[in-house]
């Protein structure tokens, strides 16, 4: 059957972005050129702050007081899985070396990162589980110092639960510092801490333009826009549970795209019939959100067979992909383009954003296309060595050699050449292009 939309979005996740480079770009030169004290100014400015930037020892410990215990409780379970899931990445993460030719030994080893910078969103929601997935996996990376850095609210500060997830992740050095103005203190080394080499977490659009002005002098984990879903369902979902897990992803902001592909058409108006009634029970603000998200944003497609479908969802290439059809496995197996893939209605988006373990940091925007998500790899460089005897550059020089000058590189070629002199004296060896 054709490929039919039941709904489909007027816009996508990059209409109406706003041009915020030339704002961002200014901050970040007036911070870098007027240091900690312009960093403070900023704060004052969008933070309404002017305590403590440094989070001291006795503030962290303040915080832990006021957390409830069940919270916290809460907090350990999912730092267990986060810690666990990356532990079990860093075994995966092996060093190697190969023999390419007698006496030619090539290899690559796994080095973490000096410093890294975490990003943990704290204004209208409170990111908890964003403070558990970025800190604890560049810990468990090897990171030497992680900075971690979050808005604090007007006479209050940074939120207590996020302080408390911080320590209890690791986070060497805490600012209490949002937007632009926190990410440069981070990539700048302000207020003792070392710059970061890598900036990790995405924020409000401010916070993502300021990572992408700032990547390549440092790293970034990706390039991040506003959080989508697409769901997968053949004729056994359940719609209410389809419907849902649309839901719990619109209601992240006016701007998060939530795609439906269905096999059957009755799943499809079912789940269509009961969006506008399930946006509706939710609070204030979530549903302002989810509304728009799903009016502008929100997709409904039908497709005749499983094939069609997943080729449809590696187009899109979604954040978050949750397949609720039978044969589970057959999907693991031809699903090729996604940042986290959610097998059976028994898992949901909510889960991996803040419980199960692996990541909630995933790329959105088509971005699943050539990257996937934060992991202990992303703090982490492969970096290549060799070791060469003499004997086996009676070989690999001559050929070298030969290449250089046939690129028209006779530099590279003479350090080829000075070798084969040393070392093979009185031997003869055609380091002449071809005719």
């Amino acid at each position: 059957m054709a490929v039919e939309y039941l709904k489909k979005a007027d816009k996508t996740a990059a209409t109406g972005e706003q041009d915020v480079r030339a704002t961002v770009q200014a901050i970040l030169d007036d911070i870098e050129a007027g240091g900690e004290a312009k960093a403070r100014e900023y704060a004052a400015k969008f933070d309404k702050w002017d305590g403590e930037i440094v989070v001291s020892p006795e503030t962290r410990e303040a915080a832990a007081a006021k957390v409830p215990q069940r919270l916290k409780d809460d907090i350990q379970f999912a730092h267990d899985h986060v810690r666990r899931f990356a532990e079990a990445q860093m075994e995966a993460a092996h060093d190697t070396q190969v023999e390419l030719r007698p006496g030619l030994v090539a290899g690559h080893r796994n080095i973490p990162m000096g410093a890294a910078g975490c990003y943990v969103p704290g204004g209208r929601y409170s990111h908890v589980a964003s403070a558990i997935m970025s800190v604890t996996t560049a810990k468990v990376a090897g990171v030497d110092q992680v900075t971690a850095c979050s808005p604090p609210k007007p006479g209050e500060g940074v939120n207590a639960a996020i302080l408390y997830t911080l320590d209890l992740c690791g986070a060497d050095t805490i600012l209490a510092l949002g937007g632009v103005q926190g990410v440069a203190a981070m990539a700048f080394g302000l207020f003792g801490c070392r710059p970061a080499d890598i900036l990790a977490r995405p924020g409000n659009q401010f916070v993502a333009e300021a990572k992408r002005l700032l990547y390549g002098r440092m790293g970034i984990d990706m390039f991040a826009g506003p959080t989508e879903i697409l769901v997968i369902a053949d004729e056994t979902a359940d719609p209410e549970i389809v419907a849902w897990d649309l839901v719990g992803q619109a209601e992240h902001g006016y701007n998060s795209p939530a795609w439906f592909i269905s096999l059957d058409h009755d799943i499809a108006k079912k789940v269509s019939d009961l969006m506008p009634g399930f946006i509706a029970e939710l609070p204030e603000v979530n549903r302002t959100n989810a509304e728009a998200a799903w009016r502008d944003y929100g997709e409904i497609c039908v497709v005749g067979t499983r094939e069609e479908a997943v080729r449809i969802s590696d187009d899109y290439a979604a954040e978050h992909l949750e397949v609720q059809c039978t044969d589970l496995d057959w999907w693991l197996h031809n699903l090729r383009n996604y940042g986290s893939l959610f097998l059976g209605e028994e898992t949901t988006v909510a889960f991996g954003d803040k419980t199960s373990g692996p990541n909630l940091i995933l790329p959105t925007k088509g971005a699943a296309r050539y990257t996937g998500g934060l992991s202990v790899g992303k703090f982490m460089k492969s970096v290549t060595w060799q070791r060469m005897t003499r004997e086996a550059n009676r070989d690999i020089a001559q050929v070298t050699a030969r290449i250089s000058r046939l690129e028209g590189m006779e530099g590279h070629a003479r350090t080829a050449d000075v070798r084969l002199e040393k070392w093979f004296p009185g031997e003869h060896f055609d380091l002449t292009l071809a005719e």
